[in-house]
């Protein structure tokens, strides 16, 4: 009976990695490439590369906390481990499943643009629709669930190569403008780190994994790889393609599609623009349902610590799955959805995604401190972490 209330450990290092890949993929750049482009212009692949440094350190942070402590509601217990106090477990806890939730609202706002391909519908119904579909699924089984998500991560990624392709004749008979890429000091550096901020969203995904842990095979081996590897992948599909998109098409055209990708495409080829516009969609609906069913897992986790109502402890004996928690987590996702627009929903999300990664960043140090069995570097790695998040913030708050 015991057994029937715990969840199913049924990934693989493949299944978690796809798991990462999907939900950084997912929205940063199907949807946000445009906006990005709106805040940093040329230097766009700078503002990429800019955030996936920043999240580098936390990453390697969140590797070694989940290799110490695999489970449920990863960052609250890590906090809790590393700094000793409740009430921050609880705020980060709290704090990730709203960003997760309006991580999940971001994307299915997103959704709409590419959905309009298609449909005539109004954007509530659409987001009332994808929302309500995509709680169905999560609350029918991980299993089933991150078998999605593999098969449509597979598909997010050839929607990428194929705008690598459709405009590799362009890339060619083109002269890059590498230095454009690059600002130099002597420039206004406000619009590239406000770029920088908006793509840090577009990064935002590993740190799921780690609340992915009790449902996890080997997961001290498995869960700093599939980090390592999702982050790894998606740093080089991001720089390739805003590369790509400033290259091919007018800065200003970018910047106001609501579909960038799927602009490229009808720009470059004779592929027609829908069918991009169905890979999107299917990239965007993968990175809300991973969203989806991380909030269940950290709410469900938070429950089991004594920090989140008992009632999203419940497990169903059929699905094995947190329903309870999983329902709740869609109904909020639809109201945030419908409220604010989407650029407030991605600063938002990065804006709270910072704190949590400070916090797990400062446990780790701690951690090391106490502990006096790391060298240098692991003290260095979660101290710059910490210190290059807060910065982070602070710029996005006094700019």
């Amino acid at each position: 009976m015991e057994q029937q209330n715990q969840l199913l450990r049924s990934l693989s290092l493949v299944e978690i990695s796809f798991y990462g890949i999907g939900t950084i993929l997912g929205a940063g750049i199907y949807v946000l490439l445009g906006k990005v482009v709106n805040e940093s212009g040329m230097a766009t692949p700078s503002a990429f590369f800019i955030s996936a440094l920043i999240v580098s350190f936390s990453a390697y942070s969140y590797a070694q906390m989940s290799r110490r402590f695999p489970s449920s509601a990863g960052e609250a217990i890590y906090i809790m481990e590393g700094l000793n106090s409740r009430h921050l477990s609880a705020l980060a806890g709290y704090t990730i499943s709203l960003g997760g939730i309006v991580s999940a609202a971001t994307i299915a706002r997103g959704f709409t643009g590419y959905f309009a391909f298609f449909s005539a519908l109004p954007s509530w119904a659409i987001i009332i629709l994808l929302v309500t579909t995509l709680t169905a699924i999560a609350a029918w089984g991980v299993k089933q669930s991150i078998t999605m998500a593999v098969v449509t991560t597979l598909l997010e990624i050839a929607g990428l190569l194929l705008v690598l392709v459709v405009c590799s004749d362009e890339l060619t008979s083109r002269e890059i403008p590498w230095r454009q890429f690059v600002p130099s000091f002597d420039q206004n550096l406000i619009p590239v780190m406000s770029g920088a901020f908006l793509a840090f969203f577009a990064f935002i995904g590993f740190e799921d994994m780690v609340n992915m842990a009790e449902e996890v095979k080997n997961p001290e081996r498995n869960l700093p790889l599939g980090i390592a590897i999702a982050l790894t992948v998606s740093t080089l599909l991001y720089g390739a393609i805003a590369i790509v998109a400033i290259v091919s098409l007018p800065l200003s055209e970018l910047a106001n599609s609501d579909a960038p990708l799927a602009l490229i495409v009808e720009r470059n080829s004779d592929i027609p623009a829908e069918l991009m516009a169905a890979i999107s969609i299917i990239a965007i609906i993968n990175g809300a349902l991973i969203q989806i069913i991380m909030v269940s897992r950290v709410l469900y986790g938070m429950a089991g610590k004594q920090l989140a109502p008992q009632v999203l402890r419940s497990v169903h004996p059929h699905t094995r799955t947190p329903l309870k928690a999983t329902l709740l987590t869609g109904a909020i996702v639809v109201s945030f959805a419908l409220w604010l627009p989407i650029t407030t929903l991605a600063k938002t999300t990065s804006s709270l995604i910072l704190i949590v990664f400070a916090l797990v960043n400062l446990s780790l140090l701690v951690l090391n401190y106490r502990e006096k069995n790391t060298g240098a570097m692991g003290k260095l790695i979660p101290a710059t972490g910490a210190f290059l998040c807060i910065s982070f913030l602070a710029f996005q708050v006094l700019n």
